[in-house]
């Protein structure tokens, strides 16, 4: 993309979250959006077909820096030198949903969230599938990484209406219960 198509998509992003953290997805136009960003219905749809095709390349963007396989410093965590494996991850990935719990909380809050969830739980498969370790004998590795996904896409749900617990506690509690983290 140029510059001027990363530009646009910016915006649209950056309305679209502005958005979210008002309102419902459900709730939110397509002319909700181009009038947030600032933008034509033919800019909008020359970047995205559909209001879900918007929400997919937003939670691809997300997750393509919280997933990163090079962990870096940042303004409120460093975990780039992090040598507890796992549990560092886990809870880098907690700190980035925190941060951006407002407009979460908005797509986990109605049909959206299943897209989210789809789109989350492929990329914690990614995670997850390298620290399976025959912990558990004679549980099928298919079984064991569908648990550790599955369990800690809905810690994630628990936590966004349990909200008085840092993302530390929230990785210690979720690493604690798992055998594949002890």
């Amino acid at each position: 993309m140029d510059r001027r198509q990363l530009k646009t998509r910016k915006a649209v992003f950056e309305a679209f979250k502005r958005l979210l953290g008002k309102k419902a997805y459900s709730s939110i136009t397509v002319q909700r959006i181009i009038d947030e960003a600032d933008i034509g219905r033919s800019t909008f749809y020359a970047h995205f077909e559909t209001k879900d095709d918007l929400l997919k390349a937003f939670c691809t963007e997300i997750f393509e820096h919280v997933f990163s396989k090079k962990l870096m410093k940042e303004e409120t965590h460093d975990f780039s030198s992090d040598k507890t494996g796992i549990s560092g991850k886990v809870t880098h990935i907690l700190y980035h949903l925190h941060e951006s719990r407002l407009y979460l909380q908005g797509i986990l809050s109605c049909e959206s969230g299943e897209v989210f969830m789809k789109c989350f739980k492929e990329h914690l498969a990614t995670v997850f599938s390298h620290v399976l370790d025959g912990s558990a004998p004679g549980v099928p590795e298919g079984y064991m990484l569908n648990h550790l996904v599955s369990g800690f896409a809905e810690t994630v749900r628990w936590w966004f209406n349990n909200d008085r617990y840092t993302p530390e506690q929230v990785g210690q509690f979720y690493c604690a219960v798992n055998p594949c983290f002890r």
